[in-house]
């Protein structure tokens, strides 16, 4: 056993250390990262094989939280880990997104990385060292992977930034970003913040690419100590010939393709046809036509040729593909309450992409429940995202929602949900179909969210909009920021960052880049330029709707809140709950019993129907009143004795009403006086301190006789007896 470790402290007196060599042995590469009682274990795997017809990089990143390293069963009938959570998806997701940029081009074998939580601390966020950990195993493998990536969390907690903090702090930070980036740049960012401004996140990936440079060294020293040497790899060699015969064959085309400012589908099929023809000429060319691997090489370099074409344009005539200029945001069109039924719903197009919103407003059995290995809650502010084939004029099977659509939504929620009132008594479902799609299509389901939420009557605190911004670099040095990117300009561009924010700041951003890292002059411009296209986007969406509507949507259900002691809980929901669903069933309503402290709660009673919920609250009321000495109830006969029937008189208090107590009359027996289901009036005129039996009389409720007076010992007995024939003799 070779084990080697490395470690480092952190600011705060934490260590962090890598180890290999102990677990994990037969994978290309593994490492234990720790940090206090967390533990990860990360490993990489990658076949010797390349298959050269590939012209990407078939990587595949799965983060998976075991929940015995927290000590607990995972739920279910099988009681067993299944499929990746939506948690594990976004964090597989930041981790691709940091280390997919820095494999070489040229590289395209089917690698696998894993990072599992094996041992997990409460209060640390294990998301947040996972990308350290899978990058320390690519190190200490023999995949080429040339520079180390780190990931680290920033949180900003009265006014002071904090490196990777703890939960309890997370509570209390205005700003959440996860960093990624090699010792020369950043080439990843995703979070969220309270309304902060340009300049605090600017500071805020300065901060963190100190600890990035940190953790990367730590990285090297592991690499070092290993000493495995990257492996060889198959790779297919740049066909001078092959790509001068394309360029010379429909360059001047594609140059006029670009140039021509037309529509995503015409530009499509004006590249598909000359991709077409040339790949034809390839094939009767007597040079090219063996070429065991023409496809691959031709696609590639008609793509290479594209971009080139592209770029220049870009950078020396600061044009783009549909003609705007670079700072320019397409035209805006857009509707509210579109969908009659919904609570609210908006349409909001931007060029050719569009989003269709709906807002569905729930109760709070609506809640989502969260279950992970690291942490259980609810969620009651949900945002889906859907990206249907048709929206790119495509076959697309409907397999449920992918990663990517997942990421999206994602970004979407954390976008909105500051916005939405803490006090709202609903839980809200906003989903966003994307129905046209030609890129910023998540930034769509930003504005159209924002402008749903408002036609559903939620009073948010300020509008939010988004955009997403692009790059086009040059070898020299020279570069363009791009303002709303189209499809084309993502797919052949280096940057996709989005930013989303209020007028007063920033509320989530997401970037993800193609080359190797960005300078922070050019972050710097991307967030001066991205501000100016927000609050374009954010004058334009008030055009469609100023503010909120006044008031919900009459589809919405509507809410009656009232305090309930704890003690009466189990009096409203009745043994097995039949209680409850029975008086849900007879007003239709919906019914959330909350616990505020030891001996306070709350119900909430929703529907849709006013007569509903006051009926349901009459029904309440009565089952958590308490019975009152000196009170007249009117009761039910629920069974009959010899000695007195038993009666309800409140919803789950009974008592018996001795017979004694029935009438000033000497009942000799109950044949005859009541039958199961009577009401009678009755009266509570006593508390059995030990037993807490109640004593009930509808005799008291009746004229007394003249002359009756009441005798010891009245309630049966041969006293009792005596008694009431003495009385009956003087009547």
């Amino acid at each position: 056993m070779n084990v080697i470790t490395k470690s480092i402290d952190l600011p705060d007196g934490r260590t962090i250390s890598i180890e290999t060599g102990a677990i994990a042995r037969q994978a290309n590469g593994a490492v234990v990262l720790s940090c206090g009682d967390t533990m990860l274990l990360a490993t990489a795997v990658a076949r010797e094989e390349i298959n050269l017809e590939m012209d990407f990089l078939p990587l595949s990143v799965d983060y998976i939280e075991n929940f015995s390293s927290a000590g607990r069963f995972p739920g279910g009938f099988f009681k067993r880990e299944g499929r990746l959570g939506e948690h594990e998806i976004l964090t597989s997701r930041l981790i691709d997104r940091a280390i997919r940029p820095l494999f070489p081009d040229d590289y395209h074998g089917d690698t696998q990385l894993m990072i599992q939580l094996i041992s997990a601390d409460a209060q640390e966020q294990a998301d947040a060292l996972a990308c350290v950990a899978a990058s320390a195993a690519l190190c200490v493998s023999d995949i080429p992977f040339p520079d180390p990536v780190s990931e680290v969390r920033v949180g900003r907690k009265n006014g002071e930034f904090i490196i990777n903090p703890s939960r309890d702090d997370m509570e209390a930070c205005d700003l959440d970003l996860i960093v990624a980036g090699t010792d020369d740049s950043i080439n990843m960012v995703e979070g969220e913040m309270k309304e902060v401004s340009e300049e605090v996140m600017l500071e805020a990936l300065k901060f963190a690419h100190e600890y990035i440079r940190m953790f990367n060294g730590l990285q090297r020293e592991l690499r070092q100590a290993v000493g495995k040497s990257p492996r060889e790899y198959d790779k297919l060699e740049f066909d001078e010939a092959m790509y001068q015969f394309i360029e010379n064959s429909v360059g001047k085309e594609m140059a006029e393709i670009v140039h021509a400012a037309t529509s995503k589908n015409e530009r499509s099929e004006g590249f598909g046809k000359l991709k077409e023809r040339v790949m034809e000429e390839l094939k009767e060319h007597e040079t090219f036509a063996e070429d065991e691997y023409l496809g691959v090489k031709a696609s590639s370099y008609f793509k290479e040729i594209q971009k080139k074409i592209v770029r220049k344009m870009v950078l020396e005539e600061s044009r783009r593909l549909d003609g705007r200029k670079l700072d320019e945001v397409r035209d805006i069109w857009g509707r509210v309450g579109y969908l009659k039924r919904a609570h609210g719903s908006a349409l909001f197009t931007r060029g050719e992409t569009q989003s269709l919103a709906t807002v569905t407003l729930g109760t709070k059995l609506d809640e989502q429940t969260i279950d992970t290995a690291t942490y259980r809650g609810t969620k009651r502010f949900l945002l889906h995202y859907n990206f249907p084939g048709f929206s790119t004029g495509e076959v697309k099977f409907n397999r449920g929602p992918g990663r990517r659509e997942i990421g999206h939504g994602n970004l979407a929620e954390r976008a909105l949900k500051i916005v939405v009132p803490d006090d709202l008594p609903y839980t809200i479902r906003i989903v966003s179909n994307i129905t046209e799609s030609n890129g910023s299509s998540s930034m769509a389901s930003v504005c159209s969210g924002t402008l749903a939420l408002m036609d559903a009557g939620i009073q948010i605190t300020k509008p939010v909009s988004g955009i997403a911004m692009g790059l086009i670099s040059g070898e020299d040095g020279k570069f363009a920021v791009l303002s709303d990117i189209l499809g084309d300009e993502d797919f052949l561009g280096d940057m996709d960052f989005k930013v989303t924010g209020t007028r007063d700041g920033l509320t989530a951003c997401q970037m993800d880049i193609k080359i190797r890292g960005l300078s922070y002059e050019i972050i710097q411009q991307a967030l001066e330029q991205s501000k100016a296209g927000r609050l374009h986007i954010l004058d334009e969406m008030l055009k469609i709707l100023p503010e909120p509507r006044e008031d919900f949507s009459p589809y919405a259900p509507r809410f009656f809140e009232m305090a309930i002691p704890i003690e009466a809980f189990g009096s409203i929901i009745g043994p097995g709950g039949k209680v409850i669903q029975e008086i849900q069933r007879q007003t239709n309503t919906t019914i959330a019993l909350e616990e505020i402290d030891a001996k306070n709660g709350t119900a909430t009673i929703a529907s849709e129907d006013a007569a509903g919920i006051e009926a349901a609250v009459k029904q309440i009321r009565a089952l958590i009143q308490q019975p009152e000495v000196g009170e007249v109830y009117k009761a039910k006969v629920k069974s009959i004795m010899d000695y007195g029937a038993f009666v309800e008189f409140l919803p789950g208090k009974e008592g018996l009403l001795h017979i004694s107590e029935i009438s000033y009359d000497r009942l000799k027996s109950m044949d005859g006086v009541f039958n199961v289901g009577d009401e009678v009036e009755i009266k509570l005129i006593g508390i059995d301190q030990k037993s807490g039996k109640f004593r009930l009389s509808h005799k008291a409720l009746l004229p007394k006789p003249e002359g009756y007076e009441e005798r010891p010992n009245n309630r049966g007995g041969r006293g009792g007896d005596r008694n009431r024939d003495r009385d009956r003799r003087r009547r």
